[in-house]
């Protein structure tokens, strides 16, 4: 504690000398650091010594200043005016998805009206989906409503403004169920990411972790910049 306490007073008192700029030398969680640019300053401040490279360029998006915020204020009015549907979809529709012919990871939600935490967590998905769908990424809901409460499922799916691509299970639940994953037992929510070709990298049963499903997606091959 005394150690951390001296280096947040060194950088308080010596901020003029603390440089700025990138943390290490790689972009990568997966590559070797070979210059790190960071321990080399926080070591030269704990030692009374000049930070060797006082300031680095960083490669990366820009950062978002509060001055954009009038720019985040016009996408979501544009995203409240995006159309929003619900299709029905029978077993054989559902095993269509699962198998994602497509080129994009495809995050599916299994979800209900009538299920609480269902419900609760939705409006994350619709944050994931608006934050990732200009890469190689798609939102698929599938409702396990029953087929009489479309009119439910569509006015809840308006409210969340979910114009990701939505439906309507037909078919009795326990083909759902094994159109989706063997290995999901029923529980809702639930919560898959597919690969292109079908390999289902990501499972959840129960509300998931936002953090953590971000994370997976981002470190995908297919959205994240890393190769």
């Amino acid at each position: 504690m005394a150690r951390l306490q001296r280096l947040t007073y060194l950088f308080l008192i010596k901020k003029e000398n603390s440089g700025n700029g990138r943390f290490d030398d790689t972009e990568s969680p997966f590559k070797p650091i070979k210059s790190p640019d960071t321990r080399n300053a926080i070591d030269a401040l704990l030692n009374d010594k000049e930070v060797p490279v006082k300031t680095t360029k960083v490669f990366g998006c820009s950062i978002k200043w509060s001055e954009k915020q009038n720019l985040v204020q016009k996408s979501l009015e544009a995203w409240a005016k995006e159309p929003v549907s619900v299709d029905t979809i029978n077993e054989e529709g559902i095993k269509s998805l699962m198998k994602n012919s497509s080129d994009k990871l495809r995050l599916i939600n299994v979800w209900a009206t009538w299920c609480g935490p269902c419900t609760k967590e939705f409006p994350d998905f619709i944050s994931i989906n608006r934050m990732y769908r200009d890469r190689d990424f798609e939102l698929i809901s599938i409702s396990a409503d029953e087929t009489d409460k479309k009119d439910r499922v569509l006015k809840f799916l308006q409210k969340q403004q979910a114009s990701c691509k939505n439906y309507l299970c037909v078919d009795d639940k326990y083909k759902l169920i094994e159109a989706i994953d063997t290995s999901w037992q029923g529980a809702l929510p639930y919560t898959v990411l597919v690969e292109p070709g079908g390999k289902i990298v990501y499972r959840l049963e129960g509300a998931v972790d936002v953090y953590q499903l971000k994370k997976t997606i981002v470190n995908n091959h297919l959205i994240g910049k890393y190769p």
